[in-house]
């Protein structure tokens, strides 16, 4: 595991404990040798992970669709300090270059862009069309009510077992970094091809 890309919202939330806990994970990203993927802004959670992995020297790939560098916008939300930014033409092809670039996916605190993301690549990792290993950090019981919707998604038979287990959680950044690196997963389909992505 060497690029991980964190999946969180690029609002602050309602509470200073969200934009600490990004900057603990940034942290303990840049000092455990990772490099970070995530969407590119420099507000919110978004920002602080990023500006708190580049304090701790690692490599920043921040990606952002066009949509957000035109516009209202103006690329106004853009962080401009990165060691690597790329744009992207829409939405989709944004999610498909995060995925492309890293090795582990990591879900903070959100909103729904925060789930779609989320949804997209443990969706894809359902499938079959990649391995790698997807991190839910709950701190402070924050997906508590995720974790038991797909607990019910199992027990009415629209979601496997196995399936559920393949996505690692943990309440603590650290905890969550050592499960995703001693992740099994599932074995490969035969079919596995991820130009199918």
């Amino acid at each position: 595991m060497k690029r991980v890309a964190v999946f969180c919202g690029s609002g602050e939330g309602n509470s200073k404990e969200f934009v600490e806990l990004a900057t603990k994970v940034g942290t303990q990203i840049g000092e455990n040798g990772l490099a970070l993927v995530y969407g590119g802004a420099s507000i919110g959670m978004m920002g602080a992970v990023a500006d708190a992995a580049l304090l701790k020297n690692a490599q920043v790939w921040g990606i952002m669709p066009k949509y957000f560098m035109e516009g209202q916008w103006r690329g106004e939300i853009a962080h401009t300090g990165l060691t690597h930014f790329e744009v992207t033409d829409d939405m989709h092809t944004r999610k498909l270059r995060m995925y492309e670039l890293s090795d582990a996916f990591i879900s903070l605190p959100g909103g729904l862009g925060t789930m779609d993301e989320f949804f997209e690549i443990t969706t894809w990792g359902q499938l079959g069309l990649h391995t790698k290993p997807i991190g839910i950090l709950n701190s402070n019981g924050y997906y508590d009510a995720l974790i038991m919707q797909s607990k019910t998604m199992v027990e009415k038979g629209f979601l496997k077992q196995e399936n559920l287990d393949a996505v690692v959680v943990d309440d603590s950044i650290e905890g969550l970094l050592e499960k995703m690196n001693n992740y099994k997963p599932l074995p490969a389909p035969k079919w596995l091809n991820t130009e199918r992505l």
